[in-house]
């Protein structure tokens, strides 16, 4: 039985329509606002038929998962970011396989990611993953070492240093994790006047949160359950 993907036009429709009373009422245009894909887990013919109704950026968790998925989605023009943790052994086929990384946590990390993408002859966006909310299982540098971190990472020819992104705690409450979006947007203009550059982009919110995040700053957002519905079951 082929899987039936047609609920994700009408989920897009219904992500879209929250995207602008959010940004309606926090006085931001929605175009302000990118919707990232989180893909994960879901097969190629999920992303193509997200990509044939306007989707172009896309999220991954794990680097062999898109590998695999690559060959099946020749001819998708879309911007692919890693947003899950990324072991430094996998860097070459990061910088080979995305368009972006957006959790970058350690210095180490940094270079050799942009060893690997001076391989490919490539300048590769990053973004920085920062820690919020003391989860032992959350990856993502420590607010006290963002500062040293991002002055490494603008010194590296090869990587592209465009802002900050987070993961706060599960809460069912989206209103709980208000302080930790607000967190991210001050760690990204503080770091922003330190740098004497501009970091444009905030990537926050989810799903079940993603309203409450666009109201604090966010310029991206990762959504996955709610547009293509819930993850495959694991056998």
């Amino acid at each position: 039985m082929c899987p039936d993907f047609t609920s994700i036009g009408p989920n897009l429709a219904l992500i879209r329509e929250r995207i602008a009373r959010a940004a309606k009422g926090a006085g931001r245009r929605a175009d302000e606002i990118t919707l990232v894909a989180v893909s994960k887990t879901f097969p190629a013919d999920a992303i193509r038929a997200a990509y044939e109704i306007g989707l172009r950026h896309f999220g991954e968790n794990r680097v062999q998962e898109w590998e695999a998925k690559q060959p099946y989605l020749v001819g998708v023009s879309a911007t692919w970011h890693l947003i899950g943790n990324l072991q430094s052994n996998k860097a070459r086929k990061a910088a080979r396989l995305f368009g972006r990384v957006d959790s970058v946590d350690s210095i180490e990390l940094a270079r050799k990611l942009d060893s690997c993408a001076a391989e490919e002859g490539k300048r590769l966006p990053i973004l920085i993953e920062v820690h919020l909310g003391n989860e032992e299982t959350k990856a993502g540098a420590a607010e006290t070492d963002l500062p040293s971190l991002a002055e490494v990472i603008v010194a590296l020819p090869s990587l592209e240093l465009l802002g900050l992104m987070a993961i706060p705690p599960f809460v069912a409450d989206a209103e709980i994790a208000r302080p930790h979006f607000r967190k991210l947007r001050d760690l990204r203009d503080e770091l922003s006047a330190r740098l004497g550059r501009p970091l444009p982009v905030l990537s926050m919110g989810m799903s079940h949160d993603f309203e409450v995040a666009i109201e604090e700053g966010a310029t991206e957002i990762r959504v996955g359950t709610a547009l293509f519905g819930s993850r495959p079951v694991k056998t």
